[in-house]
């Protein structure tokens, strides 16, 4: 996917953006785990920032349907690049802004 004007000096990316970017590799059925990378590595590819986080919470219908029936039930993903991921420091601050514990 190409985030149109990503590629602007300021390398500021709008919130519909985001939005828009979750929607369009949500659209097909796939792991949590997998969508969370994916959102992370097209920001990372897109903005070329030093680093990058993602967070994910969904609810799961299979959750909430299906088998034990766990009204209101998410699940916590996470994907760290560059220096979120080696840098504890600026990993701790990203994951305390993102209201996740380490």
């Amino acid at each position: 996917m190409d985030l149109d004007g990503a590629g602007s000096p300021s390398r500021i990316l709008g919130l519909s953006k985001l939005a828009r970017l979750v929607e369009y590799f949500a659209a097909r059925p796939q792991a949590q785990e997998r969508l969370t990378m994916q959102v992370a590595n097209c920001l990372d590819a897109s903005l070329r920032p030093q680093g990058v986080g993602v967070v994910l919470e969904a609810g799961h219908t299979c959750m909430t349907q299906r088998g034990v029936r766990a009204l209101g039930a998410t699940t916590i993903t996470s994907a760290l690049l560059g220096n979120l991921r080696t840098d504890l420091r600026s990993r701790a601050e990203f994951f305390a802004v993102a209201g996740a514990a380490t």
